[in-house]
């Protein structure tokens, strides 16, 4: 596992959706953090939103973010807990057309280590829509950062060896 220097470095496109009743850009610790680590990376933040804990406002949101050719990776935030407001996997599941299992079962390993069992209350999950990946990750600012440190900055950075998902991003939509 390493940085292929010999590939030059190329910035992704990605969407950042909050879901909350409560945040606002005020005080979304966590969608700052997210911002801060994807931009010092050298990615584009395309866009910034947050939706209430409603399937159809974060469904709606996603759809026009798929839709967007300047939108290449959906992350979302918050909303992936058990209680009856966390809708936001359900939600997922309604938009994508692959699952990535691997994602949530390797965050909630990189999880555990940090919040030892509790990691189980979470349904991080991704998948990819139309060509564009989308990763939901709990609300939390630990839990972007072990998402962001230990999975998707070298996911997302097409010079890590020996694959990620950048150079799998042209041949999503085959048939």
């Amino acid at each position: 596992m390493a940085i292929d220097e010999s590939i030059a470095f190329r910035p992704v496109r990605i969407a950042l959706l909050t879901v909350s009743d409560t945040r606002t850009l005020a005080d979304d610790r966590s969608g700052d953090r997210l911002v801060q680590r994807l931009t010092a990376a050298g990615h584009v933040l395309a866009d910034r939103a947050i939706v209430r804990d409603d399937p159809e406002a974060i469904i709606r949101k996603l759809h026009a973010w798929i839709d967007d050719p300047q939108v290449d990776v959906i992350l979302t935030t918050g909303g992936t807990g058990v209680t009856g407001r966390d809708v936001t996997p359900e939600a997922l599941a309604r938009v994508w057309d692959k699952e990535i299992p691997g994602f949530g079962e390797l965050f909630r390993w990189l999880s555990y280590q940090s919040i030892g069992t509790s990691t189980i209350q979470s349904r991080a999950t991704a998948g990819v829509a139309r060509g564009t990946y989308i990763f939901a990750l709990p609300g939390s600012t630990g839990a972007v950062t072990d998402a962001w440190d230990g999975i998707l900055a070298t996911q997302l950075d097409i010079r890590h060896k020996p694959c990620n998902f950048v150079e799998l991003m042209p041949r999503l939509m085959e048939r």
